[in-house]
């Protein structure tokens, strides 16, 4: 879905946008104690591995899945075997499924767990715990959760939260009124640390609360393909997103010395109809530009139906992008001191004898 604009109002709300959070308020409020109530209600499941989850405050993308990329490199690189597991936002398979890149489409297991398989061995399940029991047997030394952060089925052993600095928390309330999955308050009890996305500094509130807390913050930013960057200065394009922000996307391309001649925004994980793809081969021919867009618009295009979807993606190009770290040593002594803790905090069985 796209974002209302009242989550994310200037920095002066207009009139409208405080009349439309106040009148969404009580709403939130029942939102907010049922979700309080599911997880008083909820004993976490532990498995026999360390179980780390990559979530964030808000609705909507904040960088969830490449920082989660990321994580898993700093994971290999200190010698786990590492698998993801994610509920498949968008899919059919209930799971839990191995994700084969070749063989299944964003239809049957969502876009992002297809973006996570080219890394690591991933899974999907809309049963986390059953996901990663399904990780645990398959030889994973550590369960990394795309998202799942407000979901208590499954023990979190570490948690991470993602904000995009560009966009903060918004107007600081709880769906529907704001952004927020969660208030403030609970989200920070329950994270071991947060991950600031961007280039902007984080959001004054969210830094004070993760100081008096004594939550570690990591500076983060999205680096785009070094070979891919150098083709775009000065070509012209047609550049269309269907993700959590596509102003985001369309400014890094202006960053990089693409000119923009038109943009499109879609609602994030778009399942692109062949009307849009013919729309959007129809207007790059009229502005005699080509069509870009990101991985995640990317895998959604593959396997689909539909002779104009198909020429869409063979004609479109791709701009991937990395999450880099600013402080990879202190990144690591973290993750290093929260497994090892982790592991030493009960004892865990072997592989697949808490759930059968």
């Amino acid at each position: 879905m796209r974002s209302p604009s009242f989550w994310y109002p200037p920095s002066t709300p207009t009139l409208r946008d405080r009349a439309l959070r106040l009148t969404m308020t009580p709403f939130s409020a029942l939102y907010t104690v049922g979700a309080a109530m599911r997880h008083r209600m909820t004993v976490p499941e532990r498995i026999s591995v360390p179980v780390l989850c990559i979530g964030n405050f808000t609705a909507g993308g904040a960088g969830k899945t490449p920082t989660a990329i990321a994580i898993a490199q700093r994971l290999d690189a200190l010698g786990e075997t590492l698998h993801f597991v994610s509920r498949g936002y968008g899919g059919q398979e209930v799971g839990p499924v191995h994700v084969d890149a070749e063989r299944h489409s964003s239809t049957d297991v969502g876009d992002e767990p297809l973006l996570l398989s080219n890394h690591c061995t991933t899974w999907v399940s809309q049963d986390r715990v059953a996901g990663a029991l399904a990780a645990e047997r398959a030889g994973a030394t550590v369960v990394l959760l795309d998202d799942g952060f407000q979901n208590p089925a499954l023990h979190k052993d570490l948690s991470l939260l993602v904000v995009d600095t560009g966009a903060g928390v918004g107007n600081g309330s709880v769906i529907p009124a704001g952004p927020l999955r969660e208030p403030i308050a609970a989200a920070f009890a329950r994270t071991h640390g947060i991950v600031a996305l961007g280039t902007e500094p984080l959001q004054k509130d969210l830094a004070q609360r993760a100081d008096q807390a004594g939550i570690p913050v990591f500076g983060a930013s999205l680096q785009p393909n070094a070979n891919v960057s150098k083709n775009l200065v000065g070509e012209k394009f047609v550049a269309f997103a269907g993700i959590g922000r596509p102003e985001k996307f369309f400014s890094t391309l202006r960053d990089l010395g693409a000119k923009l001649a038109e943009t499109l925004s879609f609602a994030d994980h778009h399942l692109f109809s062949e009307k849009d793809a013919q729309d959007l081969l129809d207007l790059a021919a009229r502005q005699n530009a080509r069509l870009i867009t990101t991985e995640k618009d990317a895998v959604r295009l593959r396997k689909s139906v539909g002779a104009a979807v198909q020429k869409l993606c063979d004609q479109t190009k791709v701009l991937p992008v990395t999450v880099i770290f600013s402080d990879l040593p202190a990144l690591d002594a973290f993750l290093a001191q929260h497994l090892k803790a982790a592991r030493a905090s009960h004892t865990y069985a072997p592989p697949g004898t808490r759930r059968d």
